[in-house]
């Protein structure tokens, strides 16, 4: 996993996924898909390698696997890690800016996600991710769409994030997530990432909150993470109970799959951190 690599991918997950029209080099764009799946596939089964033995412990009866899911806010990989107490109580404002540079470059889009996800899900867990969309759309409102907060904050600090000056693990991060969100072998892996990023998201977006009212910033700036500091502990209640537990009482297989989702989402996390810190600390 290098810079060239990641940014290929990040480049080519922009352009893919993009509208377009109808073009004549369509056969030859279609050759160039087939060989970044390809690559992005191996990229995926590289990470499932790192979690598939911790991932297989992961129990397959419901109330067994809810709660070993749910305990990974605390043990999961990346979690409690001393960015985020240093980032609200300690951080410069150029610091800050360079972490949330950093991880807007990274941000694949959580509603994106969960759209490309619950295509075809059964009706329940399908549910869920619905009303877990309508909420990132601000349900209905254009002032309340998620996405579009954190834009506005990005804008108030003047940043400008781009591939080639973002690190590779935090592109590595949206392109686990962007593959396999798109990808339908790995729809299951899906839903326990996504899942894992309301379960341990809270944490992290009150600590950036912090940061952000420490230096200076206005609640409207702050207003994305304040908002997932705490919507985000009902979200994770409710995917959760309706959508994890009725997709593992239908297939036990399926419990195994999530568990390997949410690890890698957590594991692609972790190193985020430890670059950051290491960028950060230097």
């Amino acid at each position: 996993m290098t810079d060239e690599f990641q940014q290929g991918l990040a480049r080519w997950n922009n352009q893919r996924l993009a509208p377009q029209f109808p073009t004549g080099d369509w056969q030859k764009l279609l050759e160039r898909d087939l060989q970044m799946l390809r690559l992005e596939g191996g990229f995926l089964e590289e990470l499932r390698s790192e979690v598939a033995e911790r991932a297989a412990e992961a129990p397959t009866d419901v109330d067994g696997f809810i709660a070993w899911f749910e305990a990974l806010q605390e043990n999961g990989p990346g979690q409690n890690d001393p960015l985020f107490p240093w980032l609200a109580e300690e951080a410069t404002r150029e610091e800050l800016s360079w972490f949330l540079e950093q991880e807007t470059a990274g941000e694949a889009g959580f509603d994106d996600l969960v759209a490309y996800t619950q295509v075809k899900l059964p009706a329940a867990p399908k549910l869920e991710l619905a009303r877990n969309y309508w909420d990132e759309m601000g349900r209905g409102n254009p002032k309340g769409m998620h996405g579009p907060m954190l834009h506005g904050l990005i804008e108030s600090l003047g940043l400008e994030p781009r591939i080639e000056t973002t690190v590779w693990q935090s592109l590595a991060l949206a392109n686990a997530m962007t593959a396999m969100a798109t990808t339908r072998r790995y729809a299951w892996h899906s839903v326990g990432a996504l899942g894992a990023i309301e379960l341990t998201a809270p944490g992290r977006s009150a600590a950036t909150a912090a940061a952000l009212k420490r230096l200076g910033f206005s609640g409207r700036d702050a207003r994305y993470f304040n908002l997932h500091a705490v919507l985000d502990v009902k979200h994770s209640e409710d995917w959760n109970r309706e959508a994890l537990r009725p997709l593992v009482e239908e297939d036990p297989r399926r419990a195994t799959a999530i568990a390997e989702g949410a690890l890698i989402r957590l594991r692609c996390g972790e190193r985020c951190f430890e670059r950051y810190r290491a960028e950060l600390w230097s």
